[in-house]
């Protein structure tokens, strides 16, 4: 257990930009909230607005969302393919750390490490954000940023998105770091060009389109389907009512149907013999 802790560190230590994006991130929407326009029209009679707070606070965190799925997917990629550009991995193969172990901390600190990174980023940000909104808007919406059920379902809803996302994007992840560990150069072209020849075969051989769906579902769609309850629908009538009433996040989640999905464990069977092909090609070193 020591050992992974002190891998995961090398990983911060290496990789700075890990906690240096969030943070940027989080002090360029502190600046916009301090010195932007707020501009905030009153609700109806009788309608609290704790919705649109809400709102507000999930716009911010997709923010966050956003920015590391595109900066987990760059590290994936970079993970194992610039310890062999730059002839560390030589070091490193002779401390008495496994290839496994080595593997297994990259893939933990992109699922798990970053995100928990950019969740206190997001939650700092937040509050600091909630704080100047409250005092330079509208009373009633100031007060709509600090209802602790909102908070509630913003750590519920992070720390949901973290577990069930590391294990519906396992083989995507897995993916990128078999890329990593063979590829000599024009990373991004072999992360995409060999799913793009899959499909153009079957196109071109069998008139059929089910790679590129189950790509598409695993990419785009699938996640949110099989994660949330009734997604998109129930986002689009809470934007509709935000104003009304309050965004209730307990009604979106669908844990059991997520563990109880076949597509749940497929990929991550998947996942795991990629990681396991990772992990071989890692202890070949081959070296650019």
């Amino acid at each position: 257990m020591n050992t992974y802790k002190w891998l995961i560190r090398r990983e911060l230590w290496e990789n700075r930009a890990i906690w240096i994006v969030p943070a940027a991130i989080g002090v360029l929407l502190v600046l916009a909230a301090l010195f932007g326009r707020v501009e905030v029209d009153a609700p109806g009679a009788g309608a609290p607005g704790h919705g649109a707070g809400a709102l507000l606070l999930f716009a911010f965190g997709a923010i966050f969302l956003l920015v590391m799925s595109a900066y987990s997917a760059w590290y994936l990629l970079d993970s194992l393919y610039a310890e062999r550009k730059d002839r560390s991995i030589l070091f490193w193969k002779s401390m008495p750390v496994s290839d496994a172990m080595t593997v297994l901390s990259k893939l933990a600190t992109a699922l798990i490490v970053i995100p928990l990174v950019y969740f206190a980023a997001a939650d700092l940000s937040t509050l600091i954000i909630a704080f100047i909104v409250s005092l330079r808007a509208s009373s009633w919406f100031g007060v709509s940023l600090w209802s602790p059920g909102i908070w509630l379902q913003l750590q519920a809803l992070w720390i949901y998105l973290i577990v069930t996302s590391a294990i519906w994007f396992l083989p995507v992840a897995a993916w990128l770091m078999l890329v990593s560990a063979w590829a000599k150069r024009a990373l991004m072209l072999w992360s995409i060009l060999p799913p793009l020849g899959l499909v153009w075969a079957e196109r071109m051989f069998f008139g059929t389109n089910e790679i590129g769906h189950q790509l598409w579902e695993r990419l785009v769609t699938g996640y949110p389907e099989a994660a949330f309850h009734d997604f998109p629908g129930a986002l689009v009538v809470a934007a509709q009512t935000a104003t009304a009433a309050p965004v209730d996040v307990w009604k979106l989640l669908a844990p059991v149907d997520f563990a109880a999905s076949p597509a749940t464990w497929i990929g991550a069977a998947l996942g795991a013999a990629l990681v396991a092909a990772a992990i071989k090609l890692r202890a070949r070193g081959i070296e650019l």
